[in-house]
């Protein structure tokens, strides 16, 4: 089988990022984002969805996060596209309910090509001691848009700010992993049009 791996970097003014990304890992990873409430949650990611991902990251995190926190996002989006390749093979969609303590998420996603994003996550758009929770749709809604997928992330239930982002990242993590996941039966796309 091909290796599905892809090496990103992406320079602006603002922020500057290098990700590497292997879809059929272990789910090791080396994260470095200048952001450890961020990091932990990539961890998390890569760990349940069984990636290897290395990201060094830093940016203009002296104005606000919000550069950095959206342009990892965008990196880690096109690292996807670049991995993934022509998609033929791959199961397309992917769905997963975790739960973490008291907090619950849904998350379904759909490699069609198109985007679409939904995100609800009430009771977590607050200011957290170390990290603007309010920054998380901004990363999965560039990761989605740049990953070109369709993307519906559901917080249904929690009571701890970190509880809930982190099963939102697990959900995340595994609903992708199954997304991307081959399937032998499949001999070419999984669409009726032959082209996602």
């Amino acid at each position: 089988m091909k290796k599905r791996i892809a090496h990103i970097k992406r320079k602006t003014k603002e922020t500057n990022i290098d990700l590497r990304l292997n879809l059929d890992g272990r789910g090791s990873s080396k994260i470095s984002t200048t952001l450890p409430f961020l990091d932990h949650m990539l961890v998390l990611l890569a760990k349940h969805g069984l990636f290897d991902l290395t990201i060094k990251a830093s940016g203009d995190t002296h104005i606000d996060a919000h550069h950095l926190v959206e342009d990892i996002g965008i990196t880690f989006g096109q690292a996807l596209q670049q991995a993934i390749g022509n998609k033929k093979g791959i199961q397309r969609y992917g769905f997963f309910l975790l739960t973490m303590d008291e907090a619950l998420s849904y998350v379904a996603i759909d490699l069609s090509g198109r985007t679409h994003i939904e995100y609800e996550a009430p009771g977590l758009n607050r200011q957290w001691p170390t990290f603007d929770l309010d920054l998380l749709e901004d990363f999965f809604r560039a990761l989605g848009t740049n990953g070109l997928m369709n993307l519906h992330i559901r917080l249904l239930r929690g009571r701890n700010s970190h509880h809930m982002a982190e099963s939102m990242f697990k959900a995340v993590g595994k609903a992708l992993s199954m997304a991307v996941s081959k399937d032998r039966r499949f001999k070419g796309i999984q669409s009726t049009k032959g082209l996602l």
